[in-house]
């Protein structure tokens, strides 16, 4: 199980990497296909969107056949495939379809571990495994920034992504190789996500997961780099090295929150306190959008450190599920977390498009950004204080 689970772990390295390695290509996508910022923020949105469509059939789907058969499959179709797709796009069309493709084969991999970690081992373990998963799976964020500027300025772009395309079948075919599924839970009760809609002690979770994520991902993975580039005349080498420093900050904080659930003997006020923090970092910048570069990059450090806290709320509403709903209840988590990145992704670029123009600031439209970011988060807080708190 554990040769399986670092194969899992490896797919979620590059299920990562796809998430975020658009910042760097833009100076290059914008050069070659003429790929606006609103172009790859509907392309980065796709991906989310896509993502967390897939999570109610993936759910099924772990519950059913196992996380094996699932996340191989679809990681080598989907992710392999549309790399192949993306290093032969001729439009920022085709960059649009091949995101969509990459989000259906990254959509099972996380999901998978989560499902072994629940079933196998220990309820009072899960969210130090879940921060963990996700904190080595950050490397993929590190592998995006600057190392990521580096290959494209060695290989192109192109040759980059054709490489990370064999990467991704070989790693697909780790996971069919190594991965065991658990015994399957026999249960007379049969159930669906239906079924843990009605349960209203997760509903403030749900909205919770909603925003947490949204701010982190969307600023580490799209906006951070014509953010930098517009304000700060910041070149593919800078762009790596400030978002390899947000990277960073999210492996940090990934392994940070983890344990702290059971140092603290709280799961709802270590996330309620940590995203608060990281709302208080998005409107401080706001208030310094141009000010400077590497303050700039340490506010956004601060953002991607406090917005770890998925695996906490993940283990949070797992603690509520029954046993024979597992897949579907941690997939129905991620489908709001990914889910609501995808659709402020969408939403981000209307609102750039809307505050920019000719006579604007450049900082201007990106502060809005901030602002849009930082109300986001405070609606979630405020929902998710009628959390009902539990430890394992």
């Amino acid at each position: 199980m554990r040769i399986g689970i670092i194969s899992l772990v490896a797919a979620y390295v590059l299920s990562q990497f796809y998430r975020a390695f658009l910042a760097v290509l833009t100076p290059a996508l914008s050069t070659d296909l003429g790929a606006t910022p609103e172009d790859l923020a509907s392309a980065s949105g796709l991906w989310f969107l896509i993502f967390a469509a897939m999570q109610i059939p993936v759910g099924a789907a772990l519950d059913s056949i196992g996380p094996r058969k699932t996340a191989a499959g679809l990681f080598a179709l989907g992710g392999a495939g549309g790399a192949a797709v993306f290093a032969l796009a001729q439009t920022p069309g085709h960059i649009s379809i091949a995101m969509a493709l990459i989000g259906i084969g990254c959509s099972p991999v996380l999901m998978a571990a989560y499902f072994i970690f629940a079933r196998v081992y220990p309820a009072a373990v899960f969210a130090t495994l879940a921060g963990a998963t996700i904190g080595f799976g950050s490397l993929g964020n590190i592998v995006s920034s600057a190392p990521t500027a580096w290959a494209v300025e060695a290989f192109g772009w192109r040759g980059t992504m054709w490489g990370l395309s064999a990467l991704t079948l070989v790693v697909a075919l780790l996971v069919w190789l190594t991965v065991r599924d658990p015994e399957k839970v026999i249960s007379e009760h049969r159930g669906s996500v239906l079924d843990l809609l009605k349960m209203p002690v997760i509903w403030p979770i749900l909205a919770m997961m909603l925003v947490n994520y949204a701010p982190a991902a969307g600023l580490r993975g799209l906006w951070a780099g014509p953010y930098t580039r517009d304000v700060f005349g910041a070149d593919a080498g800078m762009i790596g090295s400030v978002t390899l420093v947000m990277s960073l900050a999210m492996v940090a904080g990934n392994f940070a929150y983890g344990p702290l659930d059971r140092l603290f003997k709280t799961r709802k006020w270590l996330i309620f306190i940590g995203n608060l923090m990281g709302a208080v970092a998005i409107f401080a910048l706001y208030a310094v959008a141009d000010q400077n570069i590497w303050l700039s990059a340490a506010l956004l450090a601060v953002i991607g450190a406090a917005g770890a806290s998925f695996p906490v709320i993940v283990a949070h509403g797992r603690a509520f599920f029954p046993p024979h709903l597992t897949g579907r209840g941690v997939t129905l988590l991620n489908l709001f977390g990914i889910g609501g990145v995808g659709v402020m992704q969408m939403v981000t670029g209307r609102i750039f498009k809307a505050a920019s123009g000719p006579d604007v600031a450049a900082a201007a439209p990106y502060q809005t950004l901030f602002a849009f970011f930082g109300v986001l988060v405070l609606c979630g807080l405020a929902a998710y204080l009628f959390a009902k708190d539990r430890t394992d």
